[in-house]
């Protein structure tokens, strides 16, 4: 059970993770457009009124807001933070103006300088501190698990799970986990064979803290001895990016499970919950606290490219339209489509902030205090 961090050190916390986060993000979009020669006009950490901030010789304005939720580069051209584009503008300079492949790739840069970060991130702690390498042959079957009902055997490797590839144990811990009650089919080498096995997943139910329970899968396994040992940069670049794509996977795997009905929306966590989450494992160590900026990291390019109007997904799929047409959509059809999308994302705040006050326990404390 995690240790229930004080709000300020949740508060500390979650900007010492979100803060660098943001500013990588956003420095994606600015690095690509500088390359283009894409004139930016202001670069802010946060959003809301300037703590502090500074311009440089280019006449960009580098400020931190009061509001520390997210970050923007506003590009020549642009009418505000969202990039909506200026009809009037006809300066062949300014961002709105540039040829669509610049913009769409400005545009990506953002959410790929996550995921970059997160493969340096991971990288860096395989090289300095070291990395469990483990196999994804079978060591031993706990009696009467699921793994003895589907028959799994010591010394069986598993090459696949659900249909995701498995090249290590922590590959098949984290598939296993996303699966809780599923029945899965699993293929597996035995004795120069291979073979497919079905069975349904155990449950197991974990105390997460606030009074609130997660359930995760189990297979009832172990993995054979592993290893611990330090990396060579360029095998830790390459483990890093192996543990970013999968990663990657479980963030699908989980929202496709949202989707369909097969977790709780209730799982969805906003502002708070990360909060939360990040005083947790600030108390757990600093190591373990990068862990979870590598994860975050992912979290963020992932959900920015969702194809949502107003998030980098949403003017991708824009400029991707404005490709195949060979011209962009009407004003009146972008203003509908970014209206749409800023409604359903203060929406989804909304839900989420208030699924937070219910999960990590506020409702309760508060009911408390008032009774």
């Amino acid at each position: 059970m995690f240790e229930q961090p004080s709000v300020w050190i949740a508060i500390i916390a979650f900007l010492a993770a979100i803060g660098p986060l943001v500013f990588f993000h956003e420095l994606g979009h600015y690095g690509v457009a500088r390359m283009f020669g894409v004139k930016a006009e202001a670069f802010s950490i946060g959003f809301g009124r300037e703590i502090f901030g500074w311009t440089d010789k280019r006449g960009t304005r580098w400020k931190v807001g009061w509001l520390p939720l997210g970050g923007f580069v506003k590009f020549a051209g642009d009418m505000d933070a969202a990039s909506t584009p200026d009809p009037q503008s006809a300066d062949p300079d300014h961002f709105q103006n540039r040829p669509v492949y610049q913009r769409f790739l400005i545009v990506l840069a953002g959410p790929m300088a996550n995921f970059i970060l997160a493969i340096l991130i991971y990288a860096t702690l395989f090289a300095s501190l070291g990395m469990v390498q483990s196999s994804n042959i079978i060591g031993e079957v706990e009696p009467g698990s699921s793994a003895a009902q589907m028959d799994l055997r010591p010394g069986d490797e598993v090459l696949a799970i659900a249909d995701r590839d498995i090249r290590n144990f922590e590959d098949i811990a984290r598939t296993v986990a996303l699966r809780p009650g599923e029945t899965v089919e699993l293929t597996v080498i035995r004795d120069e064979r291979q073979i497919a096995l079905s069975g349904q997943l155990g449950v197991v139910v974990d105390e997460i803290g606030g009074g609130q329970t997660a359930r995760r899968g189990q297979l009832g396994v172990r993995s054979v001895q592993p290893e611990f040992s330090r990396l060579p940069v360029g095998t830790a670049l390459v483990e890093g990016y192996h543990a970013t794509a999968g990663m990657t996977l479980s963030i699908i795997d989980g929202m496709g499970q949202i989707i369909t009905g097969k977790r709780s929306l209730r799982e969805l966590g906003g502002p708070l919950k990360m909060a939360q989450i990040s005083g947790q494992f600030w108390l757990m160590g600093f190591y373990t606290f990068i862990g979870l900026v590598a994860l975050l990291s992912i979290n963020l390019g992932f959900i920015n490219l969702l194809p949502i109007p107003m998030l980098d997904g949403g003017h991708l799929a824009l400029y991707t339209v404005e490709a195949i047409k060979r011209k962009p959509l009407s004003e009146v059809a972008q203003e509908r489509v970014f209206r749409g999308g800023l409604v359903f994302l203060i929406m989804f705040f909304l839900f989420v902030t208030l699924n937070d006050t219910i999960t990590i326990g506020l409702v309760d404390r508060l009911q408390r205090l008032i009774g």
